[in-house]
């Protein structure tokens, strides 16, 4: 295939998911009820304090996109350093990808095209690294939030929940040990008969020392705390009367759930919304609210980012090389 034939359907590409990403957005928000309920909300609320909230929202929506980029950018480094500009784009444009895949799988092809060729399998094996990290947290306060509320709200035996208890320890010490023993996971994917033959790709893993794992853990826990406060915040505006001790714990459940379920994002809304009706029902009757709330969090920190990313689109090189 030669240069100009390989620009031209670079091209094609490049504007096909641009399109794609675009009109991907407008459908979720055209047809996304609980959008108009929050809007309807707000309305009811102090302009100023609406405003400055929903400020504090996106600003900390930036934080921790430029936190996700600063681990990528050090995910790299152990197989091709990159910029802390290249990371952001990057970060932004797998967004774009992740809206219209399943699992936002995409995520993983629109950041990793902004590597060199040849380093773009080594690219798909840190990201793993990175989302490990952030998985082991989601599940470590998540199974310590759901043991919390089958406790105070659902009327179990005492040896029952001791049993549940006990599971959720065992369960929390398999993925810290996952986390800080990189190594195992190297094994058990190259015993693996059809992923032997990229050992040399998984041996990438070997790379990560434990003050390596120990800085990702650092960037992800913080992504984790961005999230939950986000939450939160326009949960004191909205619903002040929340107490804040049981919304914690129901914040994480929301996020252990949606972690375990398969999704795209068209319907991700949906099950968050779902979901979260469900649990804070239990501390709340405002459950429109609580579904609205959950949808702007949604829109605020992947919609807005996807559409942020299509942009750079237009950067990558599906071919060839990019300099950093």
């Amino acid at each position: 295939m030669n240069t100009q034939l390989k620009r031209a359907i670079g091209y094609i590409l490049k504007i096909s998911i641009f399109i794609l990403v675009i009109w991907y957005c407008y459908k979720l928000l055209t047809n996304n009820n609980a959008i108009r309920d929050f809007y309807q909300l707000i309305l009811e609320i102090n302009p100023l304090q609406i405003y400055l909230t929903l400020l504090v929202i996106f600003v900390l929506m930036l934080i921790n996109w430029f936190i996700e980029a600063l681990k990528w950018r050090f995910l790299c480094s152990q197989f091709q350093p990159i910029g802390l500009r290249k990371a952001i784009e990057s970060v932004f444009c797998g967004l774009s990808w992740a809206v219209f895949t399943p699992n936002r799988i995409g995520e993983y092809g629109g950041r990793v095209l902004f590597l060199e060729s040849r380093k773009r399998v080594f690219g798909v094996i840190g990201m793993l690294v990175g989302a490990i990290s952030q998985m082991v947290i989601t599940n470590v306060f998540g199974t310590i939030a759901v043991c919390w509320f089958i406790g105070k709200y659902l009327n179990v035996s005492s040896m029952f929940y001791t049993v549940i208890c006990l599971a959720g320890v065992i369960y929390i010490s398999f993925f810290l040990l996952l986390c800080f023993n990189i190594k195992l996971i190297n094994t058990w994917l190259s015993k693996i008969r059809f992923l032997k033959k990229y050992k040399r790709f998984l041996d990438l893993l070997l790379r990560y020392k434990k003050k390596d794992i120990q800085r990702v853990f650092i960037y992800s826990i913080s992504r984790y705390v961005i999230f939950t406060s986000q939450y939160c915040i326009l949960m004191q505006v909205i619903i002040p009367d929340m107490p804040v001790l049981e919304m914690i714990p129901m914040i994480f459940i929301l996020f252990f759930v949606q972690s375990a379920l398969p999704s795209l994002d068209l319907l991700d809304v949906g099950v968050r919304s779902v979901t979260a009706s469900y649990f804070f029902g239990f501390i709340t009757p405002h459950i429109v609210a609580v579904m609205a709330i959950t949808a702007c969090v949604w829109f605020v920190n992947l919609i807005i980012p996807a559409i942020i990313g299509s942009v750079f689109v237009f950067k990558i090189n599906f071919f060839g090389t990019r300099n950093n």
